[in-house]
């Protein structure tokens, strides 16, 4: 046993330590004056004795609890190490630390001395356990099968490894052969891990007093507009006239000045300015009217030719329109010389009508 390590008697009943009072009855245990300067051989040392004097004891005693505490105390260097495997994880090292040091208790309770196995061999994989099992029930927002948590694990130690071989990202066909597991798996551990410790758009920073969305999303991009009113003035150019079109690629698409554009087609800048603004504001007023639910057509240019008005209704009586009511409407008209009757408001209008 180290020479930092000396077993003593108890002076006194009130006896104490770091780890607490000491209690009586525990004679022969080593003098532990500070557990957290404890050497790696030297903890070893004493926590096979104090596991053979836990063994003697009763559970639910004074000597009990201070024993397992101690124990507990000398072992926090195995939780620091396993949390440190942790680290790069999105939760803070405080809590992983408090979540590992309830699996050392776990692992100090079931550890069996008779067994032929280290203690640290024993409390590693127990400790490591209860992490794991933290950051599977509060690290993912969206409850995901442990398959597909496991997998996604897989995944990303996969893609580092050839990553760095292939020099690029590695494929889902590439990562489904390195880990012998269908490429549909693998697509399908890629999708899980988006529900991986997702965060709230209204979550608010500790320094800023706006949400996550408004710090993370970019400013108003204004390449968007100009696409919507491109996307919406196509049906409507190939309504208007090949001189008008021609007008407007020179001045928006070439790029010309209007003294240019007069020059190319042998008209005066102050007509090409006439025209322009007559073009312009022909689509303004159908892509107006287009918003309203109106037509979206736009009037026609000087120099089409209107389509022809649709034929109005004729004022004589439906019947004289068929030729085959012809004999009958000539025998109603002899039936009504025959018989005229006074005539009225709306047989007068219906003369007037004919007339």
């Amino acid at each position: 046993m180290s020479s930092r390590l000396r077993t003593r008697e108890p002076e006194s009943d009130s006896d104490s330590t770091a780890s607490g009072s000491r209690p009586s009855g525990l004679a022969g245990l080593p003098d532990i004056p500070d557990p957290h300067t404890l050497g790696t051989q030297d903890a070893r040392t004493l926590s096979d004795s104090l596991f053979e004097r836990l063994a003697a004891l009763k559970e639910g005693t004074p000597e009990y609890a201070f024993v397992r505490n101690t124990l507990v105390e000398i072992n926090l260097s195995l939780v620091k190490y396993a949390a440190s495997r942790f680290r790069n994880r999105n939760q803070p090292m405080e809590d992983i630390v408090q979540v590992g040091t309830i699996g050392l208790i776990k692992a100090i309770n079931r550890f069996d001395v008779g067994r032929a196995v280290e203690f640290p061999s024993f409390a590693l994989p127990t400790i490591e356990g209860e992490i794991k099992r933290f950051f599977r029930d509060n690290s993912w927002d969206v409850r995901v099968p442990r398959r597909l948590q496991e997998l996604r694990i897989d995944i990303a130690r996969a893609s580092d490894i050839l990553e760095q071989g292939l020099g690029r990202d590695p494929t889902a066909a590439e990562l489904a052969a390195h880990l012998g597991v269908d490429e549909g798996e693998v697509r399908e551990g890629r999708r899980a891990a988006n529900g991986y410790n997702a965060r709230s758009l209204d979550a608010v920073f500790e320094d800023a007093p706006v949400g996550f969305a408004q710090c993370c999303l970019g400013q108003e991009v204004r390449a968007y507009d100009t696409v919507e009113c491109v996307v919406a003035l196509k049906p409507l150019m190939t309504t208007l006239p090949e001189r008008d079109r021609m007008i407007l690629t020179m001045r928006f698409v070439e790029e010309l000045t209007q003294r240019e554009i007069g020059e190319r087609m042998g008209i005066s800048q102050m007509q090409v300015s006439r025209l322009l603004t007559r073009i312009l504001t022909t689509l303004r007023d159908a892509l107006l009217a287009e918003d309203d639910g109106g037509p979206a057509t736009p009037p026609a240019a000087p120099g089409h030719v209107a389509p022809p008005p649709p034929p109005t209704p004729s004022c004589r009586h439906p019947e004289a329109a068929s030729p085959s009511s012809a004999r009958g409407a000539a025998a109603r008209s002899g039936h009504a010389r025959r018989a005229r009757p006074r005539p009225t408001a709306g047989a007068s209008d219906a003369r007037g009508c004919r007339r």
